[in-house]
């Protein structure tokens, strides 16, 4: 059953678990459950409702539901927490590795997380009260502390000993990370340089001396884009004073890319990527709820831009028709620009030097596009109602708002990424707020002017 599993696509799991739950065979359940990877069962609990959720984590044992808890959203991690018995949560974090062990304690609410570090040695406990106080979102949060270190005043031959005599070597190691007596770092040793020179060199020799290093103080959103660009599969963590104090490797990258990927889709709509999907009805609702109260006000001042002209709206029956196609076309042009934009903030490829040449050609591109659409949209226009001032205003004002919306498209973003306010969620009001309010002005004031 397992390897059947493993070919399965993450859709096919969760119809797998819900067949399974259907039947509703504990044991048939159990089986499944055990058949999975700790990410898989993440998966297949946040695709189902709470009634299913909670058939699934029943059969769960204590020692995989630490890992399970640091994969699953936010949200998710909660509904869990919530329908476990304590005793289970603190077997569950006595097998988890350091990293995964940190992740855990930073959902683990209050008085259980004291429970939890009061259960830890003396010495694991100092070290992770310590990595409580890195911000989760840094390099410092997200490092683990399980690392092999090595003097550069030894040879190979001793390096090699030392390591047999301690034993298992972490999977993600890829390399050993050489310091001096005061814990300062000298460079990295790779596995694939320890194993094919003379055993009687210096680790000194060997060594790369230029690795990169990175602060525990970088974002991880950086860390993730570094990894990226550096093809990097570890990168040590280093304190102020440039001693070790942890490792990052491609496992520990892989969830923030992800989650930056989720983030900039879910911020869109005004939501964020913990949020459960399902969720009750009114903890939904009441998320959602803001964000249209805001997007209801922004549609508010729309419509008292279209009431300045009601006048002429009634004159000319033909604006009323005809306007909706400018805020719309200007709207898109400006969602292509902000998402481009905000994708290029995320990945740190728009920077304060590269700014103005990006206005100038999206502007460049607003101009192409609305001298092309103005031409279309002006020929149907004047076709339509046979009138050839009118097509050729509707023109003007979708090039007027096109250009708008492609100068919008990128202003907005790189002003709230500025000021620290995050585009993903913000963007798409303001920039919807522009174009309509830029389009129907422009197209009902033109109008005003030159047909009445």
């Amino acid at each position: 059953m397992t390897s059947t599993l493993q070919q399965e696509n993450s859709k096919q799991l969760v119809d797998r678990a819900i067949e399974v739950l259907a039947k509703g065979s504990q044991v048939a359940v159990r089986d499944f459950v055990r058949s999975l990877y700790p990410a898989e069962t993440a998966h297949v609990l946040e695709s189902l409702g709470p009634e299913q959720r909670t058939k699934i984590w029943s059969v769960i044992p204590p020692s995989v539901m630490g890992t399970i808890l640091v994969e699953v959203n936010v949200d998710v991690g909660s509904f869990l927490l919530k329908i476990t018995d304590r005793k289970d949560l603190i077997a569950a974090s006595e097998n988890l590795g350091s990293d995964k062990m940190v992740d855990l304690l930073h959902v683990l609410p209050e008085p259980l997380l004291s429970q939890v570090i009061e259960t830890i040695g003396t010495n694991n406990r100092a070290q992770f009260e310590q990595s409580l106080r890195y911000d989760e979102h840094t390099a410092g949060g997200m490092m683990s502390q399980e690392l092999l270190t090595v003097r550069g005043d030894v040879t190979l031959d001793v390096a090699a000993r030392y390591l047999r005599l301690r034993g298992k070597i972490p999977a993600t190691i890829d390399s050993l990370i050489v310091v001096d007596r005061k814990e300062q770092f000298q460079g990295l040793l790779p596995l694939s340089q320890f194993l094919s020179h003379d055993p009687h060199k210096k680790v000194a020799e060997v060594m790369d001396a230029k690795a990169t290093t990175i602060s525990y103080r970088m974002p991880t959103r950086d860390v993730a884009v570094l990894f990226e660009q550096r093809k990097l599969l570890s990168v040590p963590v280093l304190a102020d004073d440039g001693k070790v104090i942890g490792l990052i490797t491609v496992d520990d990258v892989v969830p923030v890319i992800r989650a930056e990927a989720e983030h900039s889709l879910m911020g869109m709509a005004g939501l964020t990527e913990e949020h459960d999907m399902f969720a009750p009805v009114m903890t939904s609702a009441k998320r959602r709820a803001v964000w249209l109260g805001i997007n209801l006000l922004t549609a508010f001042l729309a419509a008292w831009v279209i009431d300045l002209f009601e006048d002429a709206i009634q004159q000319i029956v033909a604006l009323a028709v005809l306007m909706p196609i400018v805020a719309s076309m200007g709207g898109i042009a400006g969602s292509q620009t902000l998402t481009l934009v905000i994708r290029g903030l995320a990945l740190r490829q728009v920077s304060a030097g590269n700014t103005v040449s990006l206005f100038f050609k999206e502007i460049s591109v607003g101009l192409v596009n609305g001298l092309i659409w103005s031409v279309v949209v002006a020929s149907v226009a004047a076709f339509w109602f046979h009138d050839v001032h009118l097509g050729f205003l509707l023109g003007a004002a979708m090039m007027i708002n096109l250009v708008c919306a492609a100068l919008s498209g990128v202003a907005i973003p790189v002003a709230l990424d500025r000021m620290g306010i995050d585009p993903a969620l913000a963007g798409g009001v303001l920039l919807t707020t522009v174009t309509d309010v830029v389009g129907f002005m422009a197209f009902l004031g033109l109008a005003t002017l030159f047909l009445l």
